[in-house]
């Protein structure tokens, strides 16, 4: 019961989080599930479906937000790149550079905080593919796609509907395609379902809770919460590496 108790609230505040800011899940929830799940890739799996099911429920709700010109090129270098890294490498160990990678996102959340409003990012394919790219390398090396994107869609989109459906769309096709491939690796377990319906209900919790927070932010006071929880996000990063 206190397992089943455990992941319910993790899907609480990750689907909470995610709602709200427009990413984060996995940041938030894999801070304990390895320490619960028996291996790893399990509990990295688990992850996946759950943000799925969140970020499905979303991008349902915010559909006609969704300009699918804009996100192919970006999702598709995602794709590319983000397999290549998970078929390269098995779990990159290096304490390192999870250590540049919490910095690097401090560093990025304090210039666009007090930058921001001299930056705009056009929505070229070169900025997408770029993008992309970067977000591919961090899903596959560190299991962590959203930063980058993130930047992109919160400086390219007109409000912040128009980047919360973007965002969520990018995301739940991506996490299927590396949920998929998890599972060609073995890491799609009995225990894996069973503990998936038990983070079910936090899921929709967390996500009506989310939205209701997400309706109350100013327009203009959104894109400084969400360059907060990347810096948070890099504190996070470097206290568990």
């Amino acid at each position: 019961m206190d397992f089943a108790l455990s992941i319910f609230l993790l899907s609480i505040g990750a689907s909470f989080i995610q709602r709200t800011t427009g990413f984060g899940f996995g940041i938030f929830i894999m801070t304990m599930l390895p320490f619960l799940m028996p291996s790893y890739g399990e509990a990295t799996t688990l992850s996946g479906l759950l943000a799925i099911t969140t970020s499905a429920a979303i991008v349902w709700r915010l559909r006609r937000h969704i300009t699918w010109q804009r996100l192919w090129p970006i999702l598709l270098t995602f794709v590319i790149v983000s397999t290549i890294a998970i078929f390269a490498l098995t779990r990159l160990e290096d304490h390192i550079l999870r250590r540049i990678l919490g910095v690097a996102l401090i560093l990025i959340s304090i210039y666009f905080t007090l930058f921001s409003q001299r930056i705009k990012l056009p929505t070229t394919i070169k900025v997408q593919v770029g993008a992309g790219t970067l977000s591919g390398l961090m899903g596959g090396f560190f299991g962590m796609q959203g930063p980058p994107a993130v930047l992109y869609f919160i400086q390219s989109e007109p409000t912040k509907e128009h980047y919360m459906a973007m965002a969520q769309t990018y995301f739940l096709i991506g996490n299927v395609m590396m949920t998929g491939v998890r599972a060609y690796n073995g890491f799609f377990t009995s225990s894996v379902l069973t503990d998936y319906i038990y983070g079910l209900g936090g899921v929709f919790l967390g996500t009506m809770l989310g939205a209701y927070v997400f309706h109350h932010i100013p327009n203009r006071l959104f894109r400084y919460i969400v360059y907060a929880y990347i810096g948070i996000s890099g504190v996070i990063i470097l206290t568990t590496a």
